[in-house]
């Protein structure tokens, strides 16, 4: 660049704006490099670094996004690819946590135990050791799914007297809506069924995190509430009264503690121990009547998965009281009804207002039976035998979609969010789908001091209609919103996949089969491209704002409630599965011998994390 200027300098002439820039910046480098004066970035935010009045600097960019030199221009990396061992989570150091496990030796089910129980560190706003776990694990040497259903049950003193007695007409985001954590009974469920590695290992890397510290991801930062009620909770996340900022080291040597607790004493020390006396002292303390004998009881289920076909796939979900089969339903709609409207979604695709339009419609029918039956089966009759029939579809359903109209949602209900999900798999073909959460933002808000973790707020899934199947029972799990998806084709493994968000989930479950196996699109596309997300509360729904640009005119003349949105729609990861059995000898005993086969994955920019593997 010098050479350039001085050759215009030398002709005479003036240099061009362009290079008079370039003379700028040259000389200010120059001068900076050898000391010939001082000179300051000239943006207050150098290298995204926050300051008081611009604390998230990104917020700032002003520029374009680039595009891809191969494939789909937008997509925003390439899918993952590996043989030996590969997660996806929405955290970094949890996709860490899982490789280091699988790289000792360790199976898919260890990965994601510890990979989950990081998360519990460095994600406490979604999940935590006061929060609920769902799991599908396809056991290679089984040849089948499991299905693990560990959410918590309700105090045994709960019951609609209990909150009514307190003046209570809905259930609050405080102590009056934990419920006994189920997560930490899964960990343990897992582990001692199909994990081959000691809880100490599996839990080293959360508690090197909670006692060390963590730094704070962009996501995270923006995650901590101004205020908090509890005074042991802005004890722990405002220590000298702010927010942890972003890029800063956090840590929580109570949760280091209760980590320790759990690799040296086992579940006990969680259900029986310390850290269920220190719970219900907590609960007790502000009104609550969680007993120890509510946590010392509590047990996790194995369960069989419920499923349904689509185009020549098995979907799997798991059963009530999980929210997953208002998936399996709505893709049922998908399959008989749009046939019979005379449409097609992969001739369709996301440029057309039709596509949408089919797809909302579905999930408005599929969430009035979710909240209309959704309910703990021990304790109520839920009638999946016909929900989930095809010809419920075809003679119910099909008829309510009117192509030209929206129709207003049967039934409204707001169903909330905080979650993490994550998947991992190894080279023996083991395969997870994991989902944890504490439901909303930190849960109940209510710390246990001595242990750096909130009790969750799983409580508020009931409801206190007199006669409704879901109200507050003792024992009873109530409506709980997280699930874990997998997908098989002729009984074997495809895809183990999830989507975090509340009553995101079921709706962006379906959008992901759709866009794969519909539309062709691959394990990462599928979460780079725009989704809708709608609200059966509000009967809204909100479009990623490029597609509101495009779709959403011709769906509101259509009688859409429809806004813009960024951001939302939950996060996804994604682990797929392509078998060869060619690759390697079948049989082979070599420990370090790569699966038969390569897994595929693909991890949500909406979130922090990312899919790793090797």
């Amino acid at each position: 660049m010098s050479h350039v200027i001085a050759h215009e300098a030398q002709r005479g002439k003036r240099a061009s704006p362009r290079f008079a820039g370039a003379l700028c910046a040259c000389a200010l480098s120059l001068t900076f490099a050898f000391g010939a004066g001082t000179a300051s970035a000239q943006s207050p935010n150098a290298f995204g670094k926050p300051s008081a009045d611009v604390p998230f600097p990104s917020d700032n960019i002003d520029s374009f996004r680039f595009t891809r030199p191969i494939g789909w221009k937008d997509q925003t990396r390439s899918e993952v690819l590996a043989r030996h061992g590969i997660a996806a989570t929405s955290q970094p150091a949890s996709t860490a946590a899982a490789l280091e496990i699988l790289q000792n030796g360790g199976n898919a089910i260890d990965a994601a135990v510890a990979a989950a129980a990081v998360q519990a560190v460095t994600e406490p706003n979604s999940t935590g050791l006061g929060g609920d776990l769902f799991a599908i694990v396809w056991s290679e040497r089984h040849k089948k799914l499991f299905g693990l259903m560990s959410s918590g049950w309700a105090p045994a003193g709960w019951s609609l007297e209990y909150f009514a007695s307190r003046g209570l007409t809905s259930i609050p985001q405080n102590i009056h809506s934990a419920v006994v954590p189920g997560g930490v009974s899964g960990w343990f469920a897992l582990l001692d069924r199909f994990g081959s590695k000691h809880p100490k290992e599996v839990f080293e890397p959360a508690r090197r995190l909670a006692h060390w510290g963590w730094p704070v991801h962009e996501r995270m930062a923006n995650s901590f509430p101004s205020r908090w009620q509890d005074p042991d909770s802005a004890a722990l996340y405002q220590p000298g009264g702010v927010n942890p900022p972003l890029y800063s080291v956090f840590k929580n040597p109570g949760l280091a503690k209760a980590f320790k607790l759990l690799q040296t004493e086992g579940r006990d020390a969680f259900y029986k121990g310390k850290i269920a006396e220190a719970m219900v002292r907590k609960n007790q303390a502000l009104g609550g009547v969680m007993t120890l004998e509510d946590l010392a009881e509590y047990q996790s289920e194995w369960v069989e998965p419920i499923s349904t076909t689509y185009h020549g796939y098995e979907i799997h979900q798991l059963p009530p009281p999980t929210q997953g089969w208002a998936a399996l339903e709505m893709l049922n709609i998908l399959e008989v009804c749009v046939p019979k409207l005379g449409f097609n979604l992969a001739e369709l695709g996301h440029k057309d207002p039709m596509f949408w339009h089919l797809m909302i419609e579905a999930k408005k029918l599929a969430y009035s039976d979710l909240l209309a039956y959704n309910a703990d089966p021990k304790f109520a009759d839920v009638p999946l035998d016909q929900l989930l029939s095809k010809q419920y579809a075809e003679e119910k359903l099909c008829p309510l979609i009117d192509p030209n109209q929206a129709r207003p949602a049967d039934i409204l209900g707001h169903l909330g969010a905080g979650t993490v999900y994550l998947a991992t798999a190894d080279r023996w073909g083991n395969m997870v789908s994991l989902v944890n959460s504490v439901f909303s933002g930190f849960g109940s808000g209510v710390t246990i001091p001595e242990y750096g973790f909130q009790f969750a707020n799983r409580g508020q899934g009931f409801v206190l209609t007199p006669g409704h199947p879901n109200v507050p029972e003792g024992r009873k799990r109530p409506f709980i919103t997280i699930i874990a998806g997998f997908i098989t084709q002729k009984g074997r493994p495809i895809m183990a996949f999830g989507n975090m968000g509340g009553g995101t989930q079921p709706q962006a479950h379906v959008q992901h089969v759709v866009n794969m196996i519909d539309l062709g699109m691959n394990v990462q596309a599928t979460t780079d491209v725009a989704r809708f997300d709608h609200s059966q509360g509000a009967d809204r729904t909100a479009l990623d704002e490029y597609l509101f640009d495009a779709v959403g005119p011709a769906l509101m003349a259509k009688g859409h409630n429809i806004v813009p949105a960024n951001g939302h729609a939950g996060g996804y990861q994604g682990i797929y599965f392509e078998r060869n059995f060619n690759l390697n000898p079948i049989g082979s005993n070599n420990f370090q011998s790569p699966v038969h086969g390569v897994y595929r994955a693909g991890s949500d920019p909406r979130k922090d994390g990312h899919a790793a593997g090797w």
